[in-house]
């Protein structure tokens, strides 16, 4: 028969060893799969509202290249100590129009350009701005959602690939607006 102390130090162990465990699981999800973000600001509405949880999926970039329209999170290339949080609209070596209010790609397959789909952006207003920007080949052009109230690359430039941390792959809170975010085709 076990005494109370012999008791309570299996119990001790056990607990021991199952947060061991967690932390060898939960430490290398966290730094290299996973990254959790939390939403600040407007720039991203109404598909990210400000305090919406998120979580950043950082492996997917490992094995292809970001895609048009996915929502990306970025170190802010003026200050790589703060997140960004913006919808990829122009890929490396792509040149990038904004004019009348429109958003034009001129690429080898549209060498005429085409309108970028802009239906997940507010319809408040339009893309502010007349600028045209040849992307280099590790260079990506992003814009906010709310173009009105978004500092992006129309203010500061073209995003270097390695500033991207990934792409959002769950919004986590509020529980009421959940949904897992497919890679757009």
């Amino acid at each position: 028969m076990l005494t109370p102390w012999e008791k309570f130090m299996g119990a001790f162990w056990e607990t021991i060893k199952i947060v061991v465990v967690a932390l060898i699981i939960i430490i290398p999800m966290r730094a290299y799969v996973v990254q959790p973000f939390f939403v600040s600001g407007a720039s991203m509405e109404p598909t990210f509202n400000n305090g919406d949880y998120l979580i950043v999926d950082e492996i997917s970039y490992r094995f292809r290249e970001p895609s048009r329209d996915e929502v990306v999170v970025f170190r802010f290339p003026q200050d790589p100590d703060q997140f960004y949080i913006k919808r990829i609209i122009g890929l490396p070596n792509e040149m990038v129009e904004i004019r009348d209010g429109d958003v034009y790609i001129y690429n080898e397959e549209h060498p005429e350009g085409f309108v970028a789909d802009q239906n997940f952006f507010q319809k408040v207003g339009f893309t502010f701005g007349n600028l045209n920007v040849k992307l280099g080949s590790e260079e990506y052009f992003v814009l906010g959602d709310n173009r009105g109230a978004s500092s992006d690359s129309r203010r500061w430039g073209p995003l270097k690939r390695d500033l991207i941390v990934g792409r959002v792959w769950l919004r986590a809170l509020p529980v009421s607006k959940a949904e897992v975010f497919s890679i757009p085709q």
